[in-house]
């Protein structure tokens, strides 16, 4: 089920519940198994997301190296906070409990690419340097 809600989420950019009540249909799956897996795993989504989804690590080495100011630090650059997502749809705020990478705390991965050392500076200048590309290819339409 996981590569199927994958490939969804790859189109759609989320699960959405008309496409998740087909498949469900289509492939002879109870639509609560497909609803389960959803959302026990926190790389799905059921609900639109921005282009870039920012998620800050929450776990024990995170914590303790600063995640709550590294989060601080996003919320206070895209005016949005935890679960939210930016007016244009540029950005979503996430945390996690955990990432994997706690030899690099605090730690976060925007889409696939994961940030680590992190501090508030550093932070600010990457969703800075997201948001400065962001706009170059909209200017290019």
């Amino acid at each position: 089920m996981i590569p199927l809600l994958q490939e969804i989420q790859a189109h759609y950019g989320y699960l959405d519940e008309k496409v998740m009540r087909k498949a469900s249909s289509s492939l002879g799956i109870p639509l609560s198994d497909l609803y389960g897996v959803a959302t026990f795993y926190s790389q799905f989504s059921l609900e639109k997301t921005g282009l870039y989804i920012v998620r800050v690590c929450h776990g024990t080495a995170c914590h303790v190296n600063g995640a709550r100011d590294i989060t601080e630090a996003i919320r206070e650059k895209l005016g949005i906070e935890e679960d939210e997502t930016t007016g244009d749809g540029r950005f979503t705020l996430k945390t996690v409990a955990c990432l994997g990478a706690c030899s690099l705390s605090p730690a976060m991965i925007i889409n696939d690419t994961v940030y680590g050392r992190l501090t508030k500076k550093k932070v600010t200048q990457i969703i800075t340097r997201l948001m400065e590309e962001n706009n170059k290819k909209i200017l290019k339409k």
